[in-house]
């Protein structure tokens, strides 16, 4: 069984956003980019189930970027996964990345094809579904679980009021939430020095039509000042909350 993990390279969470161009484009200096943690709590129950003798024989991770991304991409491979493949194309919106994946899903052999729920830069939420769609195949949303025992896959959703156990069949795509891993896993020095040997493809983009135009990002309003109340002042408390913080 092979396992197919699309990933994607975005700002750590503690980075400093600034916007140049008349706010119209992202200040990518100074910044250190990361795997988004959804996808990276993808990969290591790929990796999970792999270590467990489940069945899995080979793990390769996917994303859709500059020659930047390469370093998210050896960490993927740092950490256990067997060969990357980096699409040569800026990720301009969720419908030109999901025809870039869904061209490596057709033209590779792949039993499952993970990709995290969300992304922690523009929190879009439809790569996994487009990907699914315009590679054919069945898809399940809000997997917090994913188990193969005895060539049976038994996945776990989240719905309204609780949780739904499926049996599914290859191939298919998991959109995965957190959940599906505890902890992600951290490179060691071994892992980091193979990683430098185990192969990383790139391949050209194939054509497709760019949906979305960014007008200009906005940065949210500072926070307002912060009010000190004595203790025991609840009269105090109760008027501001009813009033001050009613109007913010």
């Amino acid at each position: 069984m092979n396992i197919l993990v699309c990933i994607s390279s975005v700002p750590e969470t503690t980075t400093k956003i600034r916007f140049t161009e008349d706010n119209k484009k992202f200040d990518e200096n100074e910044v250190k980019w990361i795997i988004n943690p959804w996808d990276e709590l993808a990969l290591t129950r790929a990796l999970e189930l792999k270590e467990q003798g489940a069945g899995v024989n080979e793990i390769t991770v996917v994303t859709v970027g500059s020659p930047t991304t390469d370093q998210v991409l050896r960490k993927a491979l740092a950490i256990g996964a067997d060969k990357a493949i980096r699409i040569n194309a800026e990720p301009t919106d969720a419908w030109f990345t999901a025809h870039q994946l869904a061209e490596v899903v057709k033209n590779g052999n792949y039993d499952i094809i993970m990709a995290g729920i969300d992304s922690s830069d523009y929190n879009g939420m439809a790569v996994g579904s487009m990907l699914a769609e315009l590679a054919n195949l069945p898809s399940i949303a809000g997997m917090s679980a994913l188990n193969i025992e005895g060539g049976k896959i038994t996945v776990k959703r989240e719905i309204a009021g609780g949780k739904e156990s499926i049996e599914a069949s290859a191939p298919f795509v998991a959109i995965v939430q957190k959940g599906i891993a505890i902890e992600p896993k951290i490179a060691g020095m071994r892992g980091v020095m193979n990683a430098r040997r185990k192969p990383l493809d790139v391949v050209e983009p194939v054509d497709a039509e760019v949906q979305t135009e960014f007008l200009s990002f906005e940065l949210p309003a500072p926070k307002g000042k912060c009010v000190m109340i004595e203790p025991g002042n609840e009269a105090e408390l109760m008027d501001k909350l009813a009033n001050e913080a009613k109007a913010l």
